[in-house]
């Protein structure tokens, strides 16, 4: 059975995304943004948690709650074989096409080619962008919530 790295993992998440969300910690980062500005740090001291996909789609689909699910920090652009694993599992296996969020703090052009690979499967949306120090938060229509610096924008990739 195919497992994925974990940090952690929210039922029922209403912050990241418009809907009620599973949210999915991934555990790996090179920590572009600095450490001194992490939101997400506190994760690094979280123990790994290697767990079956399978049993991942099962319990978001059994979840009469959540309506998409969202991908974040650490980065899970540094975590991508298992990004990519748990999305074909859940496109493939359980025909679920419910919207997929991925927070990154890449920029897009530093990810081109993972973003043109999720391009074959459908409802795949990506935050891009680092947080920075001293920009004003903003309202993103695509996610419908507000996102720390007015550098970061979430796109439609499929």
């Amino acid at each position: 059975m195919s497992k994925i790295t974990l940090k952690g993992i929210i039922d029922e998440d209403f912050v990241n995304y418009r809907v009620p969300s599973m949210t999915l910690m991934f555990p790996y980062c090179s920590f572009k943004c600095g450490t001194n500005y992490c939101q997400n740090w506190s994760l690094t001291r979280e123990e790994d948690i290697r767990i079956p996909v399978d049993k991942i789609c099962e319990r978001y689909i059994n979840n009469p709650i959540s309506e998409a699910i969202v991908f974040q920090g650490l980065e899970p652009f540094d975590s991508y074989n298992d990004v990519y694993k748990f999305i074909s599992t859940l496109r493939n296996k359980y025909h679920c096409m419910d919207n997929i969020v991925i927070y990154t703090g890449f920029d897009k052009d530093e990810i081109v080619d993972k973003v043109e690979e999720l391009k074959i499967f459908k409802n795949i949306i990506i935050k891009f962008g680092r947080y920075i120090p001293g920009q004003d938060a903003h309202y993103d229509d695509v996610l419908g919530v507000k996102l720390s610096s007015n550098n970061q924008y979430a796109e439609r990739i499929s």
